[in-house]
């Protein structure tokens, strides 16, 4: 890794990682062999070709992982990626828990990066689920009903704010849960904001 293809906003996310700063660093080394362009996004390194996202970095405490933003489009030959939980709909991880299993599959790694580069050329899609699809909670729809002003501006949000708050209303199991939820959330759905804007 040369210091010509790493860039130096994204310096920090690796200085500052404790548990797994020798193996992100050496997730950034594949990456950028890969001739990708490193960039900050969503506070964390993510590498792109051209505009386009193809794989980032995260960790947490239990791993460190490659997100690719449409891993369910790469042909998993080797059975290794993780679609994170049922509403994940595009991207899929491969996650790590030391640094000898990326060292061990780096050959691997960078041969599902060239893939995930070649569906980007391509121009691959995802085919989403459509926001209609997804549950709406009794609790929400309860409150759509009554206030004509939530559920035009919940209609003029973005399909995928619209989502994030569909997915977070109906994850409860508790009625008072998803009421306390939709309640909280009514003062941002009205202002245009998403869940986490």
């Amino acid at each position: 890794m040369t210091p010509n293809n790493t860039n130096p906003k994204v310096d920090f996310y690796f200085d500052k990682a404790d548990k797994w700063q020798k193996e992100l660093e050496q997730l950034r080394k594949i990456a950028l062999d890969c001739q990708l362009t490193e960039e900050l996004k969503w506070g964390t390194p993510c590498y792109t070709l051209g505009e386009k996202n193809i794989v980032l970095i995260h960790d947490y405490k239990e791993y460190c992982a490659f997100l690719f933003f449409k891993g369910a489009l790469l042909k998993d030959t080797h059975d290794i990626l993780i679609q994170q939980s049922d509403n994940v709909q595009a991207g899929r991880q491969i996650r790590f828990t030391n640094l000898k299993e990326i060292t061990d599959q780096k050959d691997i790694l960078k041969t599902y990066i060239y893939q995930a580069i070649e569906v980007e050329k391509a121009g691959l899609t995802v085919d989403l689920k459509e926001t209609a699809e997804f549950e709406v909670s009794a609790e929400f729809q309860k409150k759509l009903d009554e206030m004509p002003d939530l559920k035009k501006a919940f209609n003029a949000l973005t399909p995928g704010r619209q989502r994030g708050y569909l997915l977070h209303f109906s994850q409860p199991k508790q009625s008072k849960t998803r009421e306390s939820r939709v309640e909280k959330n009514i003062p941002n759905i009205l202002d245009g904001k998403g869940l986490k804007d």
